[in-house]
């Protein structure tokens, strides 16, 4: 005769009440040695996670981030026109991605005659460099 549900909680009741009388161990530490190494870069100051953030937020858009990228990947300047080709844009949709990158400080830009000619600002360049840090990073 199976037992009545009444009778099941009274004994899971008990058990559990039994268990719990038993004091708990307490482990102590095996060695002085802490879980986990302590971080050693302190990170980035105030001034430059703002700077940073602003970096980022204008590569917040898929064509800004090839333009960076084709400007990165080349030695000299490049003129806007010939962005249009390779991103696939036409030339006033690239034209407002490249003021929104000379706007945040991301571009340099030099006007020749009636072509602006842009390549990526020296001091962009370190600030990804710096907060990516991908050639330094340590594998645990």
């Amino acid at each position: 005769m199976p037992a009545s549900p009444r009778r099941v909680a009274q004994d899971i009741d008990i058990c559990q009440y039994m268990a719990m009388r038993q004091p708990v161990a307490v482990l102590e530490p095996t060695s002085a040695v802490a879980c986990c190494a302590p971080i050693a870069d302190p990170g980035l100051s105030d001034d430059e996670a703002v700077a940073t953030a602003e970096l980022f937020r204008a590569l917040g858009d898929p064509a800004r981030v090839r333009i960076l990228h084709i400007l990165a990947t080349q030695t000299d300047e490049v003129c806007g026109c010939d962005l249009e080709q390779p991103l696939g844009l036409s030339q006033p949709t690239v034209s407002f991605h490249l003021k929104k990158l000379a706007e945040a400080g991301v571009l340099d830009r030099e006007k020749r005659g009636v072509w602006v000619y842009y390549s990526l600002n020296h001091e962009a360049r370190r600030r990804l460099s710096d907060v990516l840090r991908l050639s330094r990073r340590k594998t645990r």
